[in-house]
């Protein structure tokens, strides 16, 4: 006779006790090298045998104040791997697949990424492709005109929805002119560019000094080392690349009303300064974060999501550079729950010192957060993506190992304490994009600067 899930799930007296959580096993046996080769290049090579692959993540620090450099920069990372002299767009892409792999080039104002991944066993073919992109890289004049192309479609319907338009005034409250800013380029500066633009850029920019490449997978690390240094020697230049100059920290004050006539909705970007990973208060700051807004049975998410009902998506997260972070808190709701959704915000926030989370809470989001992390590095595209990231911050794999142990240390009151510091409601700024006609009631309550 069979049971239901309900009926296994309970006894006589009640609802059947969940198991306790077994206990995180962290990885503190990984075998890495980390060095920099005479180019100046850091390799970060770690072992990894889950499946007999490697992943590359190559990060090129790619910061310029040039009017153009944001639309020169996509263009470039659009093409780059479209053609050298040795290799045309069909002879990279398929050199790749016969190792079964792939690569892919983004931008942003801090760096130029690269990355992807091949059999293990392909590993010195991945890396040759890899280094005659970085070397020989013929940005085309036909290829630049076909990307551009598509860079503008893409950017004129991006730079309609919502979230877009959030985000860049968010960016320019919380920075100005800095260029940080430039996150997208504008579609009429992006088909200004030429081939001759985006060639350029590469020969100056695209630099190994102080840049970063990650491998990670079935290889010996210093096996691994040692093919990048091969593929790589000719990769070189006396100048470094470009380091995003310092971020001002956030000066608190009023959100700004952003104007969109006729949205039905309303985005909330809401900053504050934070710290850098390596300060002592972050572990604790993180558990804070997570109680607050960070995962979904955080308090935000209970309050204006599960019972107020004025949004499907809330969350609060952090934003890290070089030399400082950010605290960013975010939503979406109707027009006309814009006040009561923001009444609620300051509400949690203020809560969080006042009332902070409890042992309960606490344990719970350690439990997450250690979780999150062993599954976020428990594959070799995310343990190659996590080292990637950290290693742009100045850190590396004793630092993510290290890190389940600092979040075990973290006491209640430590929580407490960062909640009260980071959390105030008087330490934030930022901004509020919607139908200013129609949001009344949100300049009620003060704090908010209207257009």
């Amino acid at each position: 006779m069979s049971r239901t899930a309900e009926e296994i799930g309970r006894t006589e007296l009640g609802p059947r006790p969940l198991p306790p959580l077994g206990e995180h096993r962290t990885a503190t046996d990984l075998s890495y090298v980390d060095t920099v080769l005479d180019n100046g290049l850091r390799v970060v090579a770690v072992k990894q045998s889950t499946v007999p692959m490697v992943e590359a993540r190559l990060r090129v620090p790619f910061a310029g104040d040039a009017p153009l450099h944001a639309a020169t920069a996509e263009v470039l990372a659009a093409t780059i791997l479209t053609g050298t002299a040795k290799r045309d767009r069909v002879g990279v892409d398929t050199e790749l697949a016969l190792v079964g792999g792939e690569l892919a080039a983004s931008v942003d104002p801090e760096v130029l990424a690269v990355g992807g991944n091949a059999l293990a066993s392909g590993l010195d073919t991945l890396l040759e492709v890899l280094a005659d992109a970085l070397t020989g890289a013929v940005h085309s004049d036909d290829e630049v005109a076909g990307e551009r192309a598509r860079l503008i479609e893409r950017i004129t319907i991006a730079g309609s929805q919502p979230a877009v338009i959030a985000r860049k005034a968010l960016q320019k409250h919380r920075y100005g002119d800095h260029p940080i800013t430039r996150e997208m380029p504008e579609a009429e500066d992006v088909a200004r560019v030429q081939a001759e633009d985006v060639r350029a850029l590469h020969r100056a920019a695209v630099l190994p000094r102080g840049s970063v490449l990650v491998l990670v997978g079935d290889v010996e690390p210093a096996e691994a080392v040692a093919a990048a240094t091969a593929a790589l020697a000719g990769w070189s230049s006396e100048e470094a690349a470009v380091v995003l100059p310092p971020l001002p920290d956030l000066t608190p004050g009023d959100l700004k009303l952003v104007d969109r006539p006729g949205a039905v909705q309303s985005q909330f970007r809401l900053s504050a300064q934070s710290v850098v990973r390596t300060d002592p208060r972050y572990p604790a700051l993180q558990l804070a974060n997570l109680a607050f807004g960070g995962f979904f049975s955080s308090r935000l998410v209970e309050n204006i999501r599960e019972d107020k009902g004025y949004t499907y998506h809330a969350r609060s997260y952090f934003e890290f550079t070089p030399d400082g972070a950010t605290l960013v808190v975010e939503t979406d709701t109707a027009s006309d729950a814009t006040a009561g959704a923001l009444l609620e915000i300051r509400y949690e926030l203020g809560k969080l010192g006042v009332s902070p989370p409890t042992e309960t809470e606490v344990e719970t989001v350690r439990e997450y957060a250690i979780g999150s992390l062993l599954i976020a590095t428990s594959s070799q595209g995310g343990l190659a993506s996590q080292i990637a990231a950290l290693a742009m911050l100045g850190l590396g794999v004793d630092y993510l190992l290290g890190q389940p142990e600092r979040l075990k240390a973290v006491t209640a009151e430590q929580v407490a304490e960062a909640a009260r510091e980071f959390f105030a409601p008087n330490r934030f700024t930022g901004v509020i994009v919607g139908d200013a006609a129609t949001l009344g009631p949100v300049r009620a309550l003060g704090g908010v600067t209207s257009p």
